[in-house]
């Protein structure tokens, strides 16, 4: 470590340390640290460059530091994540939030009618943060959510309090659609999920940073990538009112798979969206009538 724990030379022996130990981008993790233990903003960090580190700051860092180090996800580490607008909390057990499902939520809401009430049912919620974009994007909205997981509910509850939004965002504990209540059943116009989708074959493929740390109940989707996503989809079949909105993000390989499925189960109108990388990633569809 520095003698003189500045915030540059602090920021260039993290950086140092985590090109070591094979970060990907060692600059952008160490940036990313140095923020969440000092609470300046990564613009901040130039300004202040010569400012030092206190006591308790460089306790904190040389945790974060170790566990960057040892492939820990950077948002587990901080816990917490960016989406859309705004930041909601993560933490291990729980799937990361990330880009592509920012674009599912701005695909649905395109979808949608401007300005005009809905309600949504998110199925998978995780970290809650699809079902609390709507709400807090969308004012006028109110969303049902739904995951297996008891920790997972207990964080989506966490960001849902924390952003405001438990007045319009209920959360339910069961399998898939299951806990919805029944009353609710045919009154939808958005369902909306980001279920476990990726092939059991590729798990093994993906980066060790995803494999070793999130959880693979939240992963893995079966052989074909298609497990949830069929019984997801029947279910939304009679959970959405006639011409609702139906959007699934789903793995690269198993799109047009999908989408015949979801037209074989009586949606209308299938269309598959790429992501920002260009790759086949979203499923949009509409309930008949």
């Amino acid at each position: 470590m520095p003698d003189l724990w500045t915030i540059r030379t602090t920021l260039e022996w993290t950086q140092g340390y985590l090109e070591r130990k094979g970060d990907t981008n060692p600059r952008l993790s160490a940036q990313w640290l140095l923020s969440a233990v000092t609470g300046l903003s990564r613009v901040q960090i130039y300004a202040d460059y010569d400012k030092p580190l206190s006591h308790a700051e460089r306790d904190v860092l040389r945790e974060y530091v170790t566990r960057r180090g040892a492939g820990e996800p950077l948002q587990y580490i901080v816990g917490e994540v960016g989406f859309r607008h705004i930041d909601v909390k993560v933490r291990k057990g729980i799937l990361i939030p990330r880009p592509e499902t920012e674009v599912l939520v701005s695909e649905a809401l395109a979808a949608l009618p401007t300005d005009e009430p809905f309600l949504a049912a998110d199925i998978c919620t995780g970290s809650g943060c699809i079902a609390c974009s709507l709400a807090y994007e969308r004012p006028e909205c109110r969303v049902v959510a739904t995951d297996i997981s008891a920790d997972a509910l207990e964080l989506a509850r966490e960001n849902v309090e924390n952003l405001g939004l438990d007045q319009r965002v209920s959360l339910f504990q069961g399998d898939l659609g299951q806990a919805v209540p029944a009353e609710l059943m045919g009154t939808f116009d958005l369902v909306i999920s980001n279920p476990p989708y990726i092939p059991t074959a590729v798990l093994d493929t993906l980066d060790r940073e995803v494999t070793a740390f999130e959880p693979a109940l939240a992963l893995d989707g079966g052989a074909d990538g298609l497990e949830l996503f069929r019984p997801i989809t029947q279910w939304a079949a009679r959970a959405l009112k006639p011409g609702g909105v139906y959007a699934v993000e789903l793995h690269e390989t198993c799109l047009e798979q999908a989408k015949d499925f979801a037209l074989q189960s009586g949606f209308v109108q299938g269309e598959i969206v790429r992501d920002l990388a260009g790759r086949p990633r979203i499923l949009l569809a509409r309930s008949a009538g």
